[in-house]
């Protein structure tokens, strides 16, 4: 049995052609998907498919794309086993860079056409059966709720978050140009379109054990497009019998067409390509998305050199350093969510955004990431601008320097942290891990009333300072105020602990005791639902809104960090929403690992 290597080498030495994609180089500073993902939301699926054409004329498709895979099959032609060779894309049409793609659904006619523009073909039902057989990964597939949402670029950009959630988990020992399948439909070529005119022929979405959910159909009209769909290219030349063939006579041949197709012969593989894209497809990375006065910049901000992000640092009184991290671009009309994170005692900024271990790093660089956590965030929220602003103060600890400093400047610190997005409809989200909940709880004793602006308050094993007097009533007031409003505790039985053999909190002052003194005073005015799962204590309210997540401790450890690195942030800032536990689990394996920068 020959190798890849092999057959690549094998069918180099026989051909002359190359298994890559025929387009130009990736330019710098072309957009990644998530950028991509909102611009190309606000458009119609005409406009939407000529900038994805755009896209990929202009060669903004990632690199691991490019390299074609080998995928082999053995079949009987006549009296005798043949065997064909053909080369298909390690994964589905993708745009953007490897760091940030989006897979991109297609209408058949855009995806003949982009096939074209790549000198490549699509593939038939055995083909893709035969991809799966031969992927080094196959993915769960995940489906969404049908409706009408699902021809939407928010659906295309939720699934595509959840599948490279999947992807990222398995990269250590399959890395981006490893074959993978099972997570779309295929828009493949078929007989059977010579008699249905105006189709698309889908199949495949092959659950890991090789079936496929969706059977070759052709119920569509070609101009659908949803996010199950991919467009798997592939190569148009093939081997048979370690012989060069094109495809198209291939599956053309009523000898040999059963090899790759079986159901007669293909006269013509291809989709026509008059609609819905018409002229002739610019090579500007932009054409077709909304054009740049619709991006309103933000003065003094500087780009980050990966991520599509761009950052802003300044300090403030009194001995407040500010870190702000934004999307790379924020459209006009965007909603923004501003996370103002304070940070838990002893750690750094640098530390608590995190990166990828050094030798001789502290090990607060490994405990956190809430730099990739947001990342992975901004994969699931496409149609929301997510900024997050690092609140550090000289002495690196919010107790010791509201104890200097007192409360009474605290909204006034919070509003000139906010001041950069002027302009922008800002929401507020406050959080912050250990010691960082003193702010958050220092601003709730300044403030009469919590602002409406405020949409969500997280404590992320932080809420030591919570005193029933002083804030009870302003969380139940902020609470039954709006249905935007949300609240999220997570603490574990810190009072159960032991440090070197001793137990460190009491069993009231600990985040365990103080979640439970709130938890007391609001169940007074809400009516809350109670389970445990895994030791894991659940008390939900308001559809959600309310959540406190009390893990228990019988092993007496100190789990106070875990509980924020363990998908703490994530959960979080999803709390209550449709988004809650998709993709990654509170207190599982992280969810980020392909978010974390390198430095």
């Amino acid at each position: 049995m020959k190798t890849p290597a092999g057959l690549a080498l094998l069918c180099a030495l026989t051909t002359g052609f190359s298994q890559t994609l025929r387009l130009p180089p990736r330019a710098p500073g072309a957009p990644g998907g998530r950028v991509l993902a909102e611009q190309l939301s606000p458009l119609a699926v005409e406009a939407r498919e000529q900038a994805a054409v755009a896209q990929v004329a202009a060669g903004n498709v990632p690199e691991f794309l490019r390299q074609l895979c080998p995928v082999s099959l053995t079949n009987s032609t006549g009296d005798r086993p043949r065997t064909v060779t053909f080369w298909a894309t390690p994964d589905y049409l993708a745009l953007g860079s490897d760091a940030d793609y989006l897979l991109m659904p297609l209408t058949a006619p855009t995806a003949q056409r982009v096939a074209d523009l790549a000198g490549c073909c699509l593939p038939t039902a055995r083909m893709v059966d035969a991809i799966h057989a031969a992927a080094r990964v196959r993915l769960t597939p995940m489906p969404l709720p049908p409706g009408p949402a699902m021809t939407t670029m928010g659906a295309f950009a939720e699934h595509n978050a959840i599948i490279n959630t999947q992807r990222q988990a398995v990269l250590a020992w399959a890395p981006l140009g490893a074959l993978v399948a099972g997570h779309k439909k295929d828009i493949v070529v078929t007989a059977r379109l010579a008699a249905a005119t105006n189709r698309v022929a889908i199949y495949g979405w092959h659950r890991t054990n090789g079936t496929p959910i969706q059977p070759l159909y052709l119920g569509h009209t070609a101009t659908w497009a949803d996010y199950s769909h991919g467009v798997r290219l592939v190569h148009p030349e093939v081997l048979v019998d370690g012989q060069p063939r094109r495809l198209a006579e291939v599956l053309a041949d009523p000898a040999l067409a059963g090899l790759l197709g079986g159901e007669g012969p293909i006269a013509s593989p291809r989709y026509p390509t008059n609609w819905p894209v018409t002229g002739t497809a610019t090579a500007r990375p932009t054409a077709g998305l909304p054009p740049a006065a619709d991006t309103r910049p933000l003065s003094g901000f500087r780009p980050a050199p990966r991520f599509g992000e761009q950052t802003l640092d300044f300090v403030t009184e009194p001995g407040v350093r500010v870190h702000i991290n934004a999307p790379a671009r924020l459209p006009a009309t965007s909603e923004v969510l501003l996370v103002l994170y304070a940070l838990p005692n002893g750690n750094s900024i640098e530390q608590t955004i995190g990166r990828l271990p050094r030798p001789g790093d502290d090990w607060r660089f490994n405990i956190q990431h809430i730099g990739a956590q947001t990342r992975w965030l901004r994969s699931r929220l496409p149609n929301r601008a997510l900024v997050v602003a690092y609140l550090e103060n000289d002495l690196k600890s919010w107790p010791a320097w509201r104890q200097r400093h007192g409360d009474a400047g605290i909204p006034a610190l919070l509003e000139r942290v906010r001041r950069p997005l002027d302009g922008f409809a800002t929401r507020l989200a406050l959080t912050g891990h250990s010691g960082g909940g003193s702010l958050v709880l220092g601003y709730l004793n300044a403030v009469e009333a919590i602002p409406d602006a405020v949409e969500r308050i997280a404590f992320l094993d932080s809420n030591y300072a919570y005193d029933t007097a002083l804030h009870a009533a302003k969380l139940v007031r902020w609470l039954k105020a709006a249905d935007q409003h949300f609240l999220c505790v997570l603490a574990y039985d810190d009072a159960s602990a032991l440090l070197d053999g001793r137990p460190f909190v009491s069993a009231a002052g600990g985040t365990w005791g103080r979640s439970l003194a709130m938890l007391e005073d609001l169940e007074a005015q809400f009516a809350f639902s109670r389970q445990a799962v895994n030791g894991l204590r659940q008390h939900v309210a308001l559809d959600g809104r309310l959540q406190f997540l009390l893990k228990e401790n019988p092993g007496r450890k100190v789990l106070h960090t875990l509980q924020v690195e363990r998908n703490g942030f994530i959960h979080a800032l999803l709390a209550g929403t449709p988004g809650q536990s998709v993709g990654y689990t509170y207190l599982g394996e992280r969810a980020y690992n392909g978010f974390i920068a390198p430095e």
